[in-house]
């Protein structure tokens, strides 16, 4: 069946995107491989989106996905197998339950956090253990925080919480930091942030929510327990950019090549969210995106008669 755009994901970015194509009249299949609405589903609270003062994730996502069926958008749940573009310029794009054809492609299929592997570290996310600094932060003003990481993020992340935060220890498991030396210089300037390095977080503490964590030296063996309300993982991100191996322009990390435009090196594909090269990945900047790829996308169906 053809659609004048598919969207791959169904993230912020997907979602926004399926709602600008629509209102400007394109049909548009929206193709989702696990949930609707993407990471934020799993955030208990969302106050960082300007006009929502307060909103489960869930609840926010759910929103996005009824505005965008409100709009005719096609939803379909099903992991896309393959992509390619035809000699005339259309799209294809193989799911598990058949194939479709587009004029325009937008790849939003986002990125997921790496985590530590920890026991309970699924159920306590959410409910102390954070893997967004800048979206969680707040709501543990004024307590002891710790950040797993070592990279610009970790730092950046312990900066951040040490104006909010009366205690940060930042844990690496090397004894340096792989950060901008910048970045590293800030952090050791701060009187309430404690380098706890050549050491793990190898056990996280507490029932129903986060009361500490335990960290053991990798040179020593010996065991540490820090009394934290919440634990920062920022230990990178795995962008699920494998679909487009081979057709795309991958950066170092595998994040797809694309700028604020959206436009990819292949006429007609568009990333959008947190799959594309961005400094800044929050709900804000997901929309922003879609909403550019999705316009993007309806001028070169237009400008390609189509």
């Amino acid at each position: 069946m053809y659609y004048d755009i598919i969207i791959i994901g169904a993230g912020t970015a997907g979602l926004t995107a399926s709602i600008y194509a629509r209102r400007a009249g394109k049909s548009v299949l929206l193709i989702e491989q696990e949930n609707f609405g993407g990471q934020i589903v799993y955030s208990p609270l969302v106050e960082n989106y300007p006009g929502i003062a307060s909103v489960s994730g869930n609840a926010f996502a759910d929103s996005l996905l009824t505005q965008a069926e409100a709009l005719g958008a096609v939803t379909e749940l099903a992991a896309v197998t393959g992509v390619s573009k035809a000699p005339d310029g259309t799209f294809t794009v193989q799911t598990e339950y058949g194939d479709f054809t587009a004029g325009a492609l937008i790849a939003a299929t986002g990125a997921s956090h790496r985590k530590l592997g920890l026991e309970r570290e699924e159920e306590l996310t959410g409910s102390g253990v954070s893997y967004c600094a800048l979206c969680d932060g707040a709501f543990f003003k004024g307590r002891d925080v710790a950040v797993a990481g070592g990279g610009d993020t970790a730092c950046q992340d312990a900066v951040f919480l040490a104006g909010l935060c009366r205690k940060v220890y930042i844990v690496h498991r090397r004894d340096q930091f792989r950060a901008e030396q910048r970045n590293v210089d800030m952090l050791k300037a701060l009187p309430n942030v404690e380098l706890v390095l050549n050491a793990r977080v190898t056990e996280l503490k507490g029932a129903g929510e986060l009361t500490g964590v335990n960290v053991t030296d990798t040179l020593t063996g010996a065991v540490r327990a820090l009394d934290v309300a919440a634990l920062f993982v920022a230990v990178g991100q795995i962008p699920a950019t494998a679909l487009f191996s081979g057709m795309l322009e991958l950066d170092g990390r595998g994040y797809i090549v694309a700028g604020e435009d959206t436009c990819t090196g292949v006429p007609g594909v568009f990333a959008a969210g947190d799959v594309r090269t961005k400094s800044v990945r929050q709900l804000t900047t997901a929309a922003a995106d879609g909403a550019v790829a999705a316009t993007a996308a309806c001028r070169y169906l237009r400008e390609n008669g189509r």
